[in-house]
C-alpha cells in the first residue's frame, strides 16, 4: 500500500481529533469576533493549500456574508504594496507552515493592521509563531508529497473559523463529518476496479460548483502531481463557456453532483457532455437520487453511502459534502497512479515543502 493511500485512510481520525482538538479555540474566536467584527476576509495559501482557500471562500460568504477574497502573494512579495487591511482577517493556510510567501503575507497584514490567523499542521513552524491565533489541523506527520489528510484537515478548521465568524451551524453538527468520511473509504475496491479503465488517460477535466468548486481543483491537482495527467478544473458555468470544445470521447470528465442549488447546472453540464459523448464519472450521495437515474449514464455514480442534504433553514444542502466528496478524487488519484505503475507518494520534480516568493 502507497503513503499515499494509507493517508487517505487516516483522514475520518485525523478529522475527528482536529475537531475534538480545536473546538474550544472556535468558541474563543467566535466571542472575539462578536466584539471585534471583520468586514473582509482575505485568505493566502499555495498549492493544495490555497484549494482548501478556496472552499474557505465560498463556505464564509455563504455561511456568514462576510466578504471573502483569496490573497495575491505577489502583491506583497514582488510589487511590496501597502493595503489597508483594517477590520480585516487575513488567514494564512500552509501545510507545513513554511511557505516563505504566505508568511511573508502574513508579516505584511499583521503591519496593515489586520487580524491574522494560521491554519497549519506543523505547530512549531514559523506560520503558528507569526499569527495571532493558529488552528492547528491534527493529522500527524505527512510523508507523502501528495497530500491529502492535510487538506481535509484544512477544510475542517475552515469548518470551525466559520463557526467563530458568527455561521449559524453548531459544532456539534461538524462531528458528523468523520463518520461520513469513513463511510466514503468503503468505495475502494470499487475505485480501484474503476482506475483500470483509464490507464492510458492522458487528459481529463474536473468539474465542481459552489461549495464544491474546490474540490475541481484539488482532484485536478492529484491528477497532475501523482498520475502525470493534464487535468482542467473549472465550474459548470466555465466549462460552458468555450472550453468544452475540447472535449469529446477519449476526454473523460469528472462531475462532482450534490443535491441542492447546483444540481441543475450539473444535469445541464451532463446533458451537454452525453450530446458530445464525453466520458462522464459522477461523485454523488445516496440523498441525490436523480443522480443514478442519469439518462444514457455509462457508468454508475461514484456513490459516497452516507445521506448529506441538510434540509430546511438557512444552510444550503450541500454544506457538508466537500470533505466526503473529495475522498473518492483522492482514492481515484491514488489508484489510477499504481495502474500506471507509479508512485504517488514521489512525484517527479516534487519536493514535501515548496517555498518560493
Amino acid at each position: 500500500m502507497s503513503t499515499m493511500r494509507a493517508e487517505i485512510c487516516q483522514q475520518p481520525e485525523a478529522i475527528e481529533r482536529t475537531l475534538n482538538e480545536e473546538s474550544a479555540r472556535a468558541e474563543k474566536l467566535r466571542k472575539h469576533f462578536e466584539r471585534n467584527r471583520v468586514r473582509m476576509v482575505v485568505l493566502a495559501a499555495r498549492g493544495t493549500s490555497d484549494n482548501a482557500a478556496q472552499f474557505g471562500r465560498y463556505l464564509f460568504e455563504i455561511s456568514t456574508g462576510i466578504p471573502a477574497s483569496l490573497a495575491a502573494p505577489s502583491v506583497f512579495t514582488l510589487y511590496d504594496s501597502n493595503l489597508d487591511l483594517k477590520e480585516t482577517a487575513v488567514v494564512a493556510i500552509s501545510q507545513s507552515g513554511e511557505s516563505t510567501d504566505t508568511n511573508i503575507v502574513l508579516e505584511h497584514a499583521r503591519k496593515a493592521g489586520a487580524f491574522t490567523i494560521g491554519i497549519t499542521n506543523e505547530s512549531g513552524s514559523t506560520l503558528a509563531r507569526l499569527a495571532d491565533e493558529t488552528f492547528l489541523v491534527r493529522a500527524g506527520k505527512e510523508k507523502s508529497v501528495a497530500a491529502t489528510k492535510t487538506y481535509t484537515g484544512q477544510l475542517t478548521c475552515l469548518y470551525l473559523l466559520a463557526h467563530a465568524l458568527g455561521s449559524p451551524f453548531a459544532l456539534e453538527d461538524l462531528k458528523q463529518i468523520p463518520g461520513w468520511t469513513s463511510r466514503a473509504l468503503d468505495l475502494q475496491n470499487e475505485i480501484r476496479e474503476r482506475a483500470e479503465r483509464y490507464c492510458f488517460m492522458r487528459h481529463a477535466v474536473c468539474v465542481g460548483r459552489g461549495l464544491n468548486y474546490s474540490n475541481s481543483f484539488e482532484f485536478a491537482l492529484k491528477l497532475m502531481e501523482t498520475c502525470y495527467v493534464v487535468a482542467e478544473r473549472f465550474s459548470s458555468a466555465d466549462l460552458l463557456h468555450g472550453p468544452i470544445a475540447m472535449l469529446d470521447q477519449s476526454f473523460p470528465a469528472f462531475l462532482f453532483c450534490p443535491s441542492g442549488v447546483t444540481w441543475k447546472a450539473m444535469q445541464e453540464l451532463y446533458a451537454k457532455l452525453r450530446s458530445i459523448e464525453a466520458e462522464t464519472v459522477i461523485i454523488t450521495d445516496e440523498s441525490n437520487r436523480d443522480a443514478a437515474r442519469l439518462e444514457g449514464l455509462r457508468h454508475p455514480p461514484l456513490t459516497v453511502p452516507a445521506a448529506l442534504a441538510q434540509k430546511g433553514g438557512k444552510l444550503p444542502e450541500d454544506l457538508y459534502t466537500p470533505i466526503p466528496y473529495v475522498i473518492p478524487a483522492q482514492l481515484f488519484a491514488a489508484s489510477l497512479a499504481e495502474v500506471k505503475g507509479l508512485d504517488p507518494d514521489r512525484p517527479r520534480s516534487l519536493n514535501k515543502v515548496t517555498q518560493n516568493l
